[in-house]
Order: C-alpha cells, then structure tokens, then sequence
C-alpha cells in the first residue's frame, strides 16, 4: 500500500522527508495554526503506520517583519517575543498530541544558510544583488502557480511582498536578503547588514535540514501564494531539482464569524483557551471531521458536540468488535490511505468498535 495525496500516489524508497511551514511567533496558538499541524500529524501517523521511516521538518520563523512590529509595537524585544511565543506553541502542540519534529529549525540560526543561497543564486544568474539587497528573479513564479499578474502583485503587496520597491527589475522579484533599517534586527553579510526574506528562510531550512527535494509538504492554503510558490522557485533555482517538493498538503482555512482566524481580523480563537474548556481529543476530533482541504468555519458548539461524541467513541471502542472490526479495520485504514479520508474511515470503525475503532483513533490521535 501507499498514501495518496491530493491525487497523487506518493511511493516511497527509504524514508519519507516532510516539511511544515511552522508558525512566525507573535500570535500563537490559534485553531487555524492547529488546524494545519494536526492535519500534517495525521498524514505522517499514516506513514509510519505504512511501515515507512519519517523524518519531520517543522520550522519556526522567529525573523519576520510580522513579528518585528508586533514586537515594536508591544514595547519588547523581538527575541523575547520570539521565545515566549514558541514555548507557548510548543506546549500547544504537546498537549493536542502533535509529535515532536525530527528537526524543528530556528531562522536566526539559518542566516548564514541564507547568505549561502542568496549568494548561490547570484551565482547562477538567478537573482541579483542592489543597494543592500538581493532579490530572486520572480517574475515568472505567479504563473508557473496558476496566478495572473494583476491578482500576484496584489497578493504579494498584501503579504509584505514589496511591490513598488525602486530597486527591484521586476515588481515580482523576490528579496532573498533584504537590508535592514537603524533599529531592525541584522547580520553582517557581502552586501552590508541586512536580514533573511521570508520566503528564503523556508527554502534554507528545508534544505539544510531535509536536502535538496522533500516528500510531502505541509502548510495552510493561505501559504500557496506567494510563499510556498517562491519557496519551491528558490530551491529549483539553485539545486537543479525539481520538483521541490513531490506533493503537497494546503489545509483548508479555518474562519471565525465569516472571516479568517488571524491576527489581521481580531478574531483569534487560541487553542490554549480552548484546552481549558474541551479534550485535546475533541479539539482533534473537531478539525479532521472533514475533508483537509477545505475551508471551514468556527463555531463553539460544533467543538461541543465532537466532545460528546468523543464520548460515544471511546465507549465504542472499548468493546468486542470480534472479526467485524478486523476486517472494518482494514477497510478503513484503506480510507487513510486513499487522500486520509478521516470520516470515512471513522464512520467503518465506529460502525464495528474495538480494535478498529482504536487503530483508527489512534492514527487519527482521537483516541
């Protein structure tokens, strides 16, 4: 057997490699953060599950400008954000029964990672350096993603792209290193003080951790454009190999009263309040009842419901299935494996209890 994702059958020789695009430290942790890594959670149980070894990259982004300003506006220094903020998550993740990372990297510790691939990229002609500053050659990135130009450039300027930099050739490069102002953090690099782009550092981590073509990559749909896009651009450019990643897995995106949980909305529901209220497992239960790509809204009384049905399950699963629930174990794990069909394969093993119902929550980390 072998996992499916998104339509694309993903075999594997020796271990698999995933990477996830973790948090940027400032608002964290909040259900559509959670959302993502237990979702990715799900896909890497089933393989080991498979029989096949897995190695799980999950980066932290603690040099953002996000974070720079939240820092600057809170009146803190931007690395106790950073620290404070990731233990906060980590211990989110540790009690919504996420496993650990093989590598969980750090961006202020790739930056000379990233002065090596902006300096390889220059090299092969795929980006240039100016005032302070280097920047990938983008201007192809938005379409190779499907994006047309006009809804790309509101895209990137809506993300920090930058747009209407004057030293850019095209609207669309990409800064790889980006020089830094008085009062921002910086690194001494052969263009001056300056910092890591954000799309850069998912490309250094993921390949000075996971080298140079990853299995399956995780991340929320949010991500696709522009950052996932320019992540696999900048690894091709300057490894030669593509694709980047063999699949991929953009969870869908959790909203809250109609609109995205984010910090940009005001509407951030945090999965540690929600801890203090529902069953780890319930929360769990609540986010892979669906399919994992699509958008989904927010509503207390839905997260109440999958406590009390969490509830029925585990009565469920503490009885005699007998050689029902063998065969609806097979069954059903083949629903994991065919595009991690959580509610199909709960639905057979519910249906039969016990040893079926236990193996599917414990892939799905439900029971």
């Amino acid at each position: 057997m072998t996992l499916r994702i998104d339509g694309r059958v993903l075999p594997v020789v020796g271990k698999a490699r995933v990477y996830v695009c973790g948090i940027t430290p400032y608002d964290t942790t909040h259900l559509g953060h959670a959302a993502t890594f237990v979702w990715t959670d799900v896909a890497v149980r089933v393989l080991r599950h498979l029989g096949v070894p897995v190695e799980v990259c999950r980066n932290i982004t603690d040099v953002d400008d996000p974070l720079i300003e939240e820092a600057r506006r809170r009146g803190v220094d931007w690395r106790s954000l950073a620290t404070q903020q990731t233990y906060r998550f980590e211990e989110d993740m540790r009690r919504l029964g996420v496993q650990r990372p093989t590598y969980e990297p750090k961006s202020h510790d790739h930056v000379d990672d990233v002065v090596t691939l902006a300096e390889s990229l220059i090299t092969v002609g795929a980006a240039y350096a100016r005032n302070g500053s280097v920047f990938f050659r983008g201007a192809g990135v938005a379409e190779r993603a499907g994006i047309d130009r006009v809804t790309a450039l509101r895209t990137s300027a809506a993300r920090g792209g930058r747009p209407d930099d004057p030293d850019k050739d095209d609207p669309l490069d990409m800064a790889v290193w980006q020089r830094s102002e008085p009062g921002e953090p910086s690194w001494e690099s052969p263009w001056g003080a300056g910092r890591p782009g954000w799309h850069a550092e998912c490309t250094a981590m993921a390949l000075a951790n996971l080298g140079t073509g990853i299995d399956l990559h995780g991340g929320g749909a949010d991500l696709i454009f522009p950052h996932h896009a320019y992540e696999a651009a900048l690894a091709e450019a300057v490894t030669g190999v593509a694709p980047f990643a063999r699949s991929w897995m953009h969870v869908g995106t959790v909203l809250y009263r109609g609109e995205k949980i984010a910090k940009s909305t005001g509407n951030l529901v945090f999965v540690h309040d929600l801890l203090e209220r529902f069953p780890a497992e319930a929360i769990r239960l609540l986010i892979v009842d669906r399919d994992w790509r699509d958008p989904w809204d927010y509503r207390e009384d839905d997260l109440a419901e999958a406590a009390e049905r969490l509830q029925r399950l585990r009565a469920l699963a503490s009885r005699d299935g007998g050689g029902a629930a063998e065969r609806a174990t097979v069954v059903a794990v083949d629903a994991l494996y065919d595009d991690l069909d959580a509610r199909r394969a709960l639905a057979v093993a519910a249906e039969a209890g016990g040893s079926a119902l236990k193996t599917v929550g414990g892939l799905l980390g439900v029971l």
